[in-house]
């Protein structure tokens, strides 16, 4: 071998050396898994030491690479009937119950909702701005929320370390501002408009000055109505974009509101694309839009994929944010975990929707409702999920109308006792891990029912939500960075699976 060929020999043995030490690495670098799971056999977020045998294999595929939406966050409803229940139970009872929701070792909400004046979930009707005609709004007072609802706020602004967004939302306008005068129903009159943007500068400074900001708003809940049964005001996709364009959109900025996002729709999916179009028919018109708020009860197991998608591409900088979602139309079961895991509950639409709708809203499980769509939102671009009430009583009130439905807290009152149901857990499962900022990344599984999505939070780790609604158990194989990770996951369960790469 002469100089220049046994130079070349050391050089080529270097470089696959060096090759060879770089692959090691990449096949060798450890990832460790946390798993917590919530399932029929009765885990609670429970965090699993030991894994049970199974017989199938599914495999989860996992690309940090390909990146979607940013998350703002998980959380539930500041209701005055959630408020008006912690006031009711023991002191120790409301702690345990606003520590379960806000601090770092419960589900540690990041993204809440209220209610602007009341809504059905309110004891009785009532509005900011009794004065008819007082179009400067100078005796607006919020008196009405001092007692239970601002002081629920505030203790879990007190308990929640890294804080929560809130979004607010009027179910109804002042009803001296309606063709009807009700607060029922009807439409806002184009004379009262300007003195209806000017109502929500005056709740924005008002929650301000008791020490709560507001991040967020809808111009109305439910713009479609809903069946004229409580509180509520009709736009069409027109008149709510000309309103927030025109009037309250320039009104926020002249007040100094002008860092607070305006969301627009605020109702079922299904109809998302008629309003995209016309909050994002031009630059005017799409300015003073912050994204698309939307709700889930038009149907009991489809999620609207493809309306999510439209909405995204319409506008892809603009967020969607589910802001609105429950088990409607059912009396809480108390105690009774295996009910919210069997297909019992049914909705409105199970006796009231129209005949070609029916199929929409057949029989369902609860946890399968709420596992498969927050899934399948954050697989169609949507950025955070807002669930409605946080604490109901046995009836699923308080509620005026008597609309009674289910929280993932229930409480009993008279003697001073409180159950979590399974839906608590579920919607733990996500928003304790699964944090503002985080980015939602590529995550695939190979089974049609079993349902999956991964996101990557800002310390690098990476959490998968895997639901698992079938009968049997499976054995899980997770792929990330040429690494394999064998788990199992229990038959109707939910897990949180926690990745750190080291």
């Amino acid at each position: 071998m002469d100089r220049k060929q046994h130079h070349l020999f050391f050089k080529n043995l270097l470089c696959g050396m060096i090759c060879c030490i770089h692959l090691q690495c990449n096949n060798t670098k450890k990832i460790t898994l946390e798993v917590y799971e919530t399932s029929q056999s009765g885990n609670a977020l429970t965090l699993l030491k030991d894994f049970k045998p199974a017989e199938k294999t599914i495999t989860i595929n996992i690309n940090p690479n390909n990146r979607f939406q940013t998350i703002i966050g998980f959380g539930g409803s500041f209701t005055e009937a959630s408020a008006y229940l912690l006031n009711k139970v023991s002191k120790p009872n409301r702690k345990k119950i606003l520590d379960a929701y806000f601090s770092e070792k419960g589900a540690n909400y990041s993204l809440t909702r209220t209610h602007i004046a009341s809504c059905d979930f309110s004891l009785n009707n009532y509005t900011y701005a009794k004065i008819e005609n007082d179009l400067d709004l100078k005796h607006f007072n919020i008196a009405d929320d001092k007692g239970d609802l601002i002081p629920m706020i505030l203790d879990a602004q007190n308990i929640s370390k890294a804080g929560f967004k809130i979004i607010a939302s009027p179910w109804t306008v002042p009803p001296w501002m309606k063709e009807n005068k009700s607060f029922v129903g009807g439409k806002l009159l184009p004379k009262y408009y300007d003195a209806f943007a000017l109502y929500f500068t005056k709740y924005l400074s008002a929650y301000q000055k008791e020490g709560i900001n507001i991040w967020g708003v809808t111009v109305i809940n439910e713009p479609h109505g809903n069946g004229n049964n409580w509180e509520s005001t009709l736009f069409s996709p027109k008149e709510m974009t000309d309103f927030v364009q025109n009037h309250l959109g320039p009104t926020l900025e002249k007040k100094g509101c002008g860092e607070v996002n305006i969301l627009g729709y605020d109702q079922n999916r299904g109809g998302i694309k008629e309003w995209v179009d016309e909050m994002y028919r031009d630059e005017k018109s799409s300015k003073y839009f912050a994204g698309t708020a939307v709700h889930w009860y038009e149907s009991t197991f489809d999620y609207f994929p493809l309306t999510l998608q439209y909405a995204h591409k319409k506008s892809p900088n603009k967020y969607l944010i589910q802001t609105e979602g429950c088990i409607d139309s059912e009396v809480p079961k108390w105690r009774n975990d295996a009910w919210y895991w069997a297909k019992e509950a049914t909705d409105w639409g199970w006796d009231w929707a129209s005949e070609k709708e029916k199929y929409l809203h057949p029989k369902y499980a609860p946890i399968n409702r709420y596992a498969s769509d927050i899934i399948g939102c954050l697989n169609n671009y949507v950025n955070g999920w807002i669930d409605w009430n946080m604490v109901l009583n046995t009836q699923g009130g308080p509620n005026w109308f008597k609309n009674w439905c289910v929280a993932p807290v229930i409480v009993d009152t008279e003697n001073d006792e409180v159950y979590f149901t399974p839906i608590y857990y579920v919607m733990a499962h996500f928003s304790k891990f699964m944090r503002p900022g985080a980015v939602k990344i590529g995550c695939e599984v190979n089974h049609k029912e079993v349902m999956t999505t991964a996101i990557q939070n800002h310390d690098g780790s990476v959490v998968v939500a895997l639901f698992n609604p079938t009968d049997e158990p499976y054995h899980v194989s997770i792929q990330l960075d040429n690494n394999t990770k064998v788990i199992t996951i229990d038959a109707k369960a939910l897990q949180t699976i926690i990745i750190n790469n080291k």
